[in-house]
């Protein structure tokens, strides 16, 4: 289970980083706009290229998990990359987030423990 677990968390942080680089990428990109200049744009950007590895590896990383282990048990565990994302928000993003966002993160994270219970 401890594998699983440690597993879980490497691909939720992945999970998380392609959300972070994909805001930094359309953060230096700029307006988003169905043009061949914004998609010039967006496939020269570095933060888009690494949202790019950060999914292929995420999705291997995923097929891994599904081959070796049960959806009931890995599916809820990937939930960890919102508590993620809520940490990236605020460390990298400096964004303010409500008390009732924290609490929503408390409860995933008791989900999790409940999820990853073996009673």
């Amino acid at each position: 289970m401890f594998k699983l677990l440690a597993l879980a968390l490497v691909q939720s942080a992945l999970l998380a980083s392609i959300q972070v680089t994909l805001k930094l990428s359309l953060q230096q990109i700029g307006a988003f706009s169905w043009s061949w200049a914004f998609f010039a744009r967006a496939f020269t950007c570095v933060w888009f290229a690494v949202c790019g590895i950060c999914y292929a590896l995420s999705t291997v990383l995923w097929l891994y998990i599904l081959k070796h282990y049960p959806l009931s048990q890995a599916y809820p565990l990937i939930s960890l990359s919102y508590v993620m994302g809520m940490l990236a928000a605020v460390f990298i993003f400096h964004e303010t987030v409500p008390m009732v966002r924290w609490l929503g993160v408390a409860f995933i994270m008791a989900g999790v423990v409940m999820v990853s219970y073996q009673g």
